[in-house]
């Protein structure tokens, strides 16, 4: 706790796209408010959720949970737009003037997000915003999914991704400060909104996700690869299929895929994917129980700006084999804690592992020991070392 205890801590209003859901937004979010409570920092959490709006205060932290009324719609299985949200605004400014922030911060542009913005405007008080998902990357991907069969349809869909980047750039340049979790995506947005970044990495409970937790029956000896994440396009999972196809037609046998997550594209798997486990979305200690009886995690994304999902498997001592664009392969040391390989190469960095289980158990030590190392306070802690940097 030096950098809090450095300098008077701000007051801090956070608007989190999610809190509730199953993403890496609502799950930093959630360890966010976790680390304002266990800290006694003054710090107000305004976000959207399934009750009447109330106001909750404890000690130093205050919640403002708002409901999503009868005009929201999907954007995928567990996230919500809700066009209507503005009605909320006499309870929300109310409630920030009684709060007296220093600082607004806001994860992106969603319905929250944006009055957190406009609000922070208002009331003159220095916005802060973090990049979580790239929702540039995110539209050429369902751009290229629905131009698939048009003529000249990759060059949309790669038209869409910069307009969509441009929009989102725009968006940002409104905060005096911004957050990333991986140096590239930093670099990309100071060049593209003049703004300063700083790294807002993840951390991990490394408790609960542990080796300690595996559980598999005696005389298992099948490899288990594992994926845990949303199945959608986005997430690249159908190379999940190809590699289990690729590694079929080299002979290998003695492995089955163990699918956590739900999404878009679970039906398509289902049918490409036989022999597969599909246990839905876990939680506690469910989850940590499934990823700690995988042997290695296979993570094929190549839009996530960081991959809690990546980190938590190598608190698990499960080695991860992941794709060299976006944030997880800052994750991995390449031959140490896993395999970083382009899409063709996935089943051969898999066979390779599994050729080899001496070099398979120096990967696993190693993954626990990455995990280890990361902390959500010192994550935070470098946060609020940012907001000083413009109060």
């Amino acid at each position: 706790m030096a950098v809090l205890m450095s300098a008077p801590t701000p007051r801090v209003a956070y608007f989190p796209d999610s809190f509730h859901e199953i993403n890496g937004v609502a799950h930093t979010s959630r360890q966010f408010e976790a680390f304002a409570r266990r800290h006694s920092l003054p710090f107000l959490c305004v976000r959207a959720g399934n009750r009447r709006p109330r106001l909750l205060i404890e000690g130093q932290l205050q919640t403002l949970e708002l409901h999503r009324g009868f005009l929201s719609f999907y954007l995928d299985k567990d996230l919500t737009y809700d066009p209507g949200f503005i009605r909320h605004l006499p309870l929300i400014v109310r409630t920030l003037k009684e709060f007296r922030p220093d600082i607004v911060h806001i994860t992106g542009p969603s319905e929250n997000g944006m009055l957190g913005a406009a609000l922070a405007h208002h009331l003159r008080v220095p916005l802060a915003a973090s990049w979580h998902t790239n929702v540039h990357e995110y539209a050429a991907r369902r751009s290229n999914w629905l131009l698939r069969h048009i003529r000249n349809g990759h060059d949309a869909a790669q038209t869409i991704e910069q307009i969509a980047l441009y929009a989102s750039a725009g968006f940002y340049w409104f905060a005096r400060i911004l957050f990333a979790p991986n140096p590239a995506l930093c670099r990309l947005l100071e060049k593209k909104t003049g703004r300063p970044c700083r790294l807002m990495q993840r951390g991990v409970d490394t408790q609960l996700f542990s080796p300690a937790h595996r559980q598999r029956q005696p005389g298992d000896n099948v490899f288990v690869l594992g994926f845990v994440g949303r199945l959608s396009i986005e997430k690249n999972v159908a190379l999940l299929a190809r590699i289990q196809q690729q590694l079929t037609e080299r002979g290998i046998a003695n492995f089955r895929f163990l699918i956590v997550g739900q999404g878009a594209e679970e039906g398509w798997l289902r049918q490409h994917l036989p022999g597969a486990e599909f246990p839905g979305v876990l939680r506690g200690e469910a989850l940590s129980r499934a990823y700690a009886s995988m042997d290695l995690f296979v993570f094929p994304s190549h839009t996530d700006t960081f991959g809690n999902v990546v980190l938590e498997a190598l608190a698990s001592g499960v080695p991860s084999v992941v794709t060299p664009d976006g944030g997880p392969c800052s994750i991995i040391r390449e031959g140490e804690t896993g395999r970083i390989a382009r899409d063709e190469d996935f089943a051969a960095a898999i066979a390779g592992i599994l050729a080899d289980p001496a070099q398979h158990a120096r990967m696993r030590q190693a993954a626990r020991q990455h995990g280890l190392s990361a902390s959500w306070d010192a994550v935070f802690e470098s946060v609020y070392d940012g907001y000083r940097t413009i109060l």
